[in-house]
């Protein structure tokens, strides 16, 4: 099977399968490189409600394809690692790393920057820079540090030593802990949990847990919110006892401004 990320769409869910399994799922790069494009078209896509990403077989990923590396120390294929991590934390509708196995290095790395992780009972975790003398991003520290705390994030990267599961639920760099068996059903159940749910509160929940807002975001929140009219179909739903029928989507226009104006929409929206 030739390397490469392959992407499906089913039930509002766009799943991009990390594939490399004679390499355990190891980052060519070329899939480095082909990973923005494919979230610049799951973004695009209105059918698109949630992402996954997650590896073929029995193996998460097992960070990059040493073999992909050029003779320049392997700096061109860091430089595409880093931005299709940052492409994908961008990505502006809720993400899930569904991990099995070994989810090491640039593995990792990927699934840190999604929202969420759900992973196997048997599935290790590691981030090893310090095996092979790199400097791990300062975006990729900053972003483990977030997630984990200071002294786990020293631990993995101070010692390039591997965490079991139970080990990462502790610590939060995985959110769910599932026998393998059980993993797949868990995962589409909770994503068409999140595709049920408000876009506009899913889309300003992630931007404001990304950073400090500023006060041209809170006033773009806050109109989007009242023009929506989800708060209002969300409580007309719950006392109805129906399933809400939210119409915000990305981009929705401000009346009151000239035809195809808005606030600016900013990282996410």
């Amino acid at each position: 099977m030739e390397p490469a990320l392959r992407l499906s769409v089913a039930d509002a869910t766009a799943t991009i399968r990390i594939t490399n399994p004679s390499k355990r799922n190891a980052m060519t790069t070329d899939m480095w490189r082909a990973l923005p494009e494919l979230l610049d078209r799951c973004a695009a896509d209105p059918a698109v409600r949630v992402l996954v990403l997650t590896g073929e077989g029995a193996t998460f990923c097992a960070g990059a394809d040493i073999s992909s590396l050029t003779d320049d120390g392997g700096e061109a294929a860091r430089h595409l690692a880093i931005a299709a991590e940052e492409a994908l934390a961008a990505f502006p509708k809720p993400t899930l790393a569904a991990v099995r196995g070994y989810c090491v290095g640039g593995g990792c790395q990927l699934a840190a920057a999604c929202d969420l992780r759900f992973a196997t009972e048997d599935s290790s975790f590691g981030i090893t820079p310090a095996r092979l003398g790199i400097v791990y991003a300062a975006s990729s520290t900053r972003r483990l540090v977030d997630l984990v705390g200071p002294a786990t994030a020293k631990y993995l990267l101070f010692s390039a030593e591997l965490i079991d599961a139970q080990r990462a639920l502790r610590t939060g760099l995985v959110d769910e802990v599932w026998p393998a068996e059980v993993l797949d059903e868990r995962v589409a159940e909770f994503a068409r949990t999140l595709a049920s749910r408000s876009r506009l509160t899913q889309a300003a929940a992630k931007e404001f847990a990304s950073g400090p807002a500023g006060a041209d975001r809170i006033a773009y929140w806050s109109e989007q919110a009242r023009i929506s009219g989800d708060g209002a179909e969300g409580a007309a739903a719950f006392l109805e006892r129906r399933q809400p029928r939210f119409a915000w989507t990305a981009g929705t226009p401000v009346p009151g401004r000239p035809h195809g104006a808005q606030l600016p929409a900013g990282p996410v929206g």
